[in-house]
């Protein structure tokens, strides 16, 4: 949505201040103390909107319990620290809010208007936070399916439909189990251990719901051992070739293929072993190795690719093509939502057409933070000398073309 879809209006927002502390509004007077981690639960809460409103929540910073304002200044790292709690990976998959300094009763107030989220269940640190009333707690059994039941009335996202053909028998317990749960799930829900497998696999979106055991692409994605048999476009084209030209010569290739977390494994395996490591005595007193290509800029890229890309209506592949004087990373499906041809790697700006596939790599590992991974591949690429990240974009795929560093003087080629 558009920044100017999610602000409410005066009128509207003063009626839920008025309210006072509720389902859908949370007060603080300041950031300090365990305000912020509050403010991450009711976010958390709003997003999953177990009562059903439809409509947003909000949490305010500047009000006093009673709704009146705290007269403390609003400053902008107030709101930047407001903003960060959607992209921190903490809060899983990331919501949809809206961060603004306003004015009620003559004074600055921070406003976080949270929007119900369209795939719930929605985490905060493994646990699924809820509000009735001005009632919070974790979710129980029952909170989780109701949620999901919303989730696949209102699914709009390709990654947590149902794959045909499939079903639980098509994914791996152990890999669910040993891998996946303990990152996804706070240790003191594990602990609990009151749902069953099924409900367990429902609630992590693996599959649709207790009573529709069909795996989801996600379910496919992150915990079977080869989602490719059921999602043929599920795996990574790499090809080396010893030139400039598809023409030229092969030297390696694969289909790297397996669970996200074995795929993005072995594609940075072959990373290493074609990134060649020179020596250089000259600018420095001691020698100094070099990568031909920063390493973590090119995971950064690869990780981008694989989350970003269009599985649906597409067999496509993510393809990396290693040239000798460029690398070419293609992924399946064009810019999705409030990311553009005109603002695609800017920092700040956020969409996923796989969110839930967002959720998993950020369990997994793969994602540190939220909307950095073009911005530092690029900041990596700069430092490390190399021309500017290049993206050709289209509606059907995007293309990010990474270029070696050429020595001064040397043509260069296309």
């Amino acid at each position: 949505m558009a920044g100017e879809a999610l602000a409410l209006g005066d009128a509207e927002l003063g009626r839920l201040i008025r309210s006072r502390e509720s389902a859908r509004v949370e007060f603080k007077e300041t950031l300090k103390g365990g305000a912020p981690e509050r403010i991450r639960e009711a976010i958390c809460a709003f997003a999953n909107d177990l009562p059903g409103f439809g409509a947003p929540g909000i949490a305010v910073v500047g009000l006093a319990d009673d709704g009146t304002p705290s007269g403390r200044p609003i400053a902008d790292d107030v709101l930047l620290r407001l903003a960060d709690m959607r992209s921190d990976g903490n809060i899983l998959p990331p919501p949809t809010l809206l961060v603004e300094r306003r004015r009620y009763r003559g004074a600055d107030i921070a406003v976080v208007t949270v929007h119900p989220s369209d795939s719930p269940p929605v985490s905060y640190k493994g646990r699924i936070h809820v509000r009735v009333g001005p009632r919070r707690g974790t979710a129980s059994a029952q909170d989780e399916r109701v949620l999901g039941e919303r989730r696949r009335a209102r699914d709009r996202f390709f990654d947590a439909s149902p794959i045909s053909g499939s079903g639980p028998e098509d994914l791996s317990r152990r890999r669910f189990e040993e891998e996946y749960l303990p990152n996804a799930v706070s240790p003191e829900v594990l602990k609990a251990n009151e749902r069953s497998f099924r409900e367990r696999l429902a609630a992590a979106k693996m599959i649709v719901s207790v009573d529709d055991d069909r795996a989801t692409l996600l379910g496919l994605l992150a915990i079977r051992k080869r989602p490719r048999d059921l999602v043929p476009g599920a795996y990574i084209q790499f090809l080396r070739i010893a030139g400039y030209d598809m023409a030229d010569e092969i030297i390696d290739e694969a289909a790297v293929d397996g669970a996200i977390s074995d795929v993005i494994r072995v594609i940075e395996d072959k990373f290493r072993s074609h990134n060649r490591v020179s020596v250089d005595f000259v600018r420095e007193s001691r020698e100094r190795r070099v990568e031909a290509y920063p390493l973590a800029a090119l995971q950064q890229l690869a990780r981008n690719a694989v989350m970003h890309r269009a599985y649906e209506a597409t067999n496509a592949p993510v393809r990396v093509t290693w040239f000798d004087d460029r690398i070419e990373i293609h992924s399946p499906g064009g810019p999705f939502g409030a990311v553009t041809q005109d603002n695609l790697g800017e920092p700040g700006v956020i969409d996923y057409r796989n969110p839930n596939l967002a959720e998993a790599m950020r369990v997994l590992g793969y994602v540190q933070r939220f909307g950095a991974g073009i911005p530092t591949a690029r900041r990596l690429l700069r430092e490390a000398g190399h021309p500017e990240l290049a993206f050709a974009i289209a509606p059907t795929h995007v293309l990010a073309t990474v270029r070696s560093r050429l020595p001064s003087g040397t043509p260069k080629r296309r």
